[in-house]
């Protein structure tokens, strides 16, 4: 929960478990049964897909290629190829619950049929995904909820996000470049980790690299430069980032319309965008909390009297000083020195 709050997103309103969820599982099973869309065969409860006339709408298979290209043994007591598991038996040393099929535990899918029927209902908006679990599970997913409640749709949009990748390969643990949020934040600010992934549209490959985190940093810092755009305290969309946002959740467009308003015009658009999308600055406001203003404000006055006396090499050896703490100094016309946060 620390890790997700360090990226600034929302919460979820729920967490539901499988487990938690086992009535509700009976209950949607035994309504398959009833629509004569499942069986029950050797204390296994599966569904009948053949049964549903448009098996395979989700992910653009008919269902004749499927059958076709299927590679693996068929269980004896299933009726078809394709056919899954809703509820299987379970042996004394697994997981298993009490059901009128005996004791047992439910199939993959049906879990997740389940859990959003319990918190989101018989249909929904918005479901989302990885592209690997199109099919066969989201599939199977739209079939058990549809013929189960009798409905045209599940969700009516679905969203599958493409794979996160580490300098172009897969990240996996069997591999050895596997990262972790928590990692993650070691190194980077939460905000600029989350800038950096919507920086990629949600559906294409995502190539995690310490390059493009630099990038995203530097971009959003440019963005935090302006003190209008990160003390706004207005919470409000530009149409042009909201349209671009309706556009399939089109990020990087939506970053370049950002781009298109860090101008001296559209300052407190832009902050008030940035607001509205959850980039307030904050690793700026926790880095500048760390300085001592006093210490930077007494190094600033004797760098200020090495200039005057014409002590060059002094002045120099403060500057550095002031930058390792974090310090940008910046010499002005009138002769006065001010300073900023490093970004």
């Amino acid at each position: 929960q620390a890790d997700i709050a360090s990226l600034n997103v929302l919460e979820p309103t729920h967490e539901p478990r499988a487990t938690e969820t086992i009535p509700e599982i009976i209950t949607i099973i035994e309504r398959l049964i009833a629509n004569g869309h499942a069986y029950v065969a050797e204390g296994h409860v599966l569904f009948d897909v053949p049964s549903m006339k448009d098996y395979g709408k989700l992910s653009r298979r008919p269902l004749d290629d499927m059958i076709a290209g299927a590679r693996i043994d068929v269980a004896p007591y299933k009726r078809g190829e394709m056919d899954f598991v809703l509820w299987k038996p379970s042996t004394p040393d697994l997981p298993g619950w009490d059901s009128p099929w005996g004791r047992g535990r439910p199939g993959w899918h049906i879990e997740c049929s389940a859990m959003s029927w319990k918190h989101l209902g018989e249909s929904f908006d918005i479901h989302g995904g990885g592209i690997d679990l199109l099919f066969p599970h989201h599939e199977n997913e739209v079939a058990q909820t549809r013929c189960a409640f009798g409905r045209k749709v599940m969700a009516n949009v679905w969203m599958h996000n493409g794979f996160l990748q580490i300098d172009g390969q897969k990240m996996s643990k069997s591999l050895g470049n596997f990262l972790t949020i928590n990692e993650l934040l070691k190194d980077w600010p939460g905000e600029v980790l989350r800038f950096n992934m919507l920086r990629t549209h949600y559906r294409q490959p995502m190539d995690w690299t310490v390059k493009g985190l630099e990038e995203s940093r530097r971009i959003l810092d440019g963005f935090y430069n302006s003190s209008t755009a990160r003390l706004a305290e207005e919470a409000r969309l530009s149409p042009s980032v909201l349209e671009a946002l309706c556009d399939d959740l089109n990020t990087p467009r939506a970053i370049a319309e950002l781009h298109a308003l860090d101008r001296p015009n559209f300052q407190m658009e832009l902050g008030a965008t940035l607001n509205a999308l959850g980039f307030t600055g904050k690793h700026v406001e926790d880095k500048a909390a760390k300085i001592d203003e006093h210490r930077v404000n007494e190094l600033i006055e004797a760098r200020l009297e090495a200039r005057r006396t014409r002590n060059w090499a002094q002045s120099d050896r403060l500057r550095e000083e002031l930058e390792a703490l974090g310090v940008v100094v910046m010499d002005n016309k009138d002769g006065t020195t001010s300073w900023e946060v490093k970004r």
